[in-house]
């Protein structure tokens, strides 16, 4: 990485010392030519992220386990054909038993080519039956090295074993790419309000809406048991739904259904909720006005 960086600095004509002993000196250097404008701050910026990389485990950028979406090996292609497009992921985990036994990574691409080639095997075959073999890699590994090597291997994903052999989570290239260069996000993501109301009975929330503020908004309480261990209304639908949500994701609760929209970002995390009123609600509080009125 070091040598990275002074290949870059060489371009932007910095007269290097004869000797960089170690990465303290080269962080100073990098400040040096920062404070003298001869670098913008966010090419020093990028260039120290690249420095921290080094110093920088795997288990901090991965996306953790309760993030994950993924696959049952008996799940036929067109449902897993169907996964991916409401998740916008192409590469899927496929697991056996749990999430603890990931038997592969199917890839969008080759479930479309069996199916366009073969068009009876979306429902005769399953994605266990065109799998690629997953890479698997230790938690505390340093992410420099592992950029490394998924570059000269030529891998997108990794799934991220703990010390115990378990799934902690999985990685992609741009997981550690990001914290070089910073989020990266789909050029039609745009913020939302954190509600908006569209009827009486319908409104899309932010996903990351606290709880206690929804409850306020839609004159609500949950139950304990149904709030707990949640604090945003994203939360409360991987809750109940045991997995993480994609669009079209449902749930049904204190009169109301939760369903899961847009997702937002190269993860895919999903950023609005759309909460309507259900029909029995509706038709209970029309019979309540008609009662008040006589």
């Amino acid at each position: 990485m070091i040598d990275l960086i002074l290949k870059r600095l060489k371009r932007y004509g910095i007269v290097l010392p004869t000797l960089i002993s170690d990465e303290a000196d080269l962080r100073k250097l990098l400040d040096q030519a920062g404070d003298r404008r001869i670098i913008a701050e966010s090419q020093r910026e990028m260039m120290q992220s690249v420095l921290d990389l080094g110093d920088t485990l795997v288990r901090e950028l991965m996306v953790p386990r309760t993030d994950i979406v993924y696959i049952e090996n008996t799940r036929n292609l067109r449902q897993g054909l169907s996964l991916a497009l409401r998740s916008g992921f192409t590469r899927i985990p496929v697991i056996s038993e749990n999430l603890d036994n990931v038997l592969g990574v199917a890839y969008v691409k080759d479930i479309t080519r069996r199916i366009h080639e073969h068009r009876e095997s979306e429902q005769s075959e399953t994605v266990a039956d065109h799998v690629r073999l997953p890479t698997f890699v230790p938690e505390n590994k340093i992410a420099s090295d592992l950029l490394k090597e998924m570059q000269r291997d030529q891998i997108h994903m990794a799934i991220v074993i703990d010390e115990y052999g378990g799934t902690a989570g999985l990685i992609t290239i741009e997981d550690i790419l990001e914290e070089i260069v910073g989020e990266i996000v789909d050029e039609y993501d745009v913020e939302s309000d954190d509600i908006e109301w569209v009827s009486d009975d319908q409104a899309r929330v932010d996903a990351r809406l606290n709880i206690d503020d929804f409850e306020e908004a839609f004159n609500v309480i949950l139950s304990p048991a149904d709030r707990e261990d949640v604090d945003s209304v994203g939360g409360l639908l991987s809750k109940h739904l045991g997995r993480v949500p994609i669009p079209g994701s449902q749930i049904s609760l204190a009169g109301w259904i939760f369903e899961a929209e847009r997702p937002v970002g190269r993860r895919h995390r999903i950023s609005t909720v759309l909460v309507s009123k259900e029909v029995e609600s509706i038709n209970q509080s029309d019979s309540d006005e008609v009662d008040r009125a006589r």
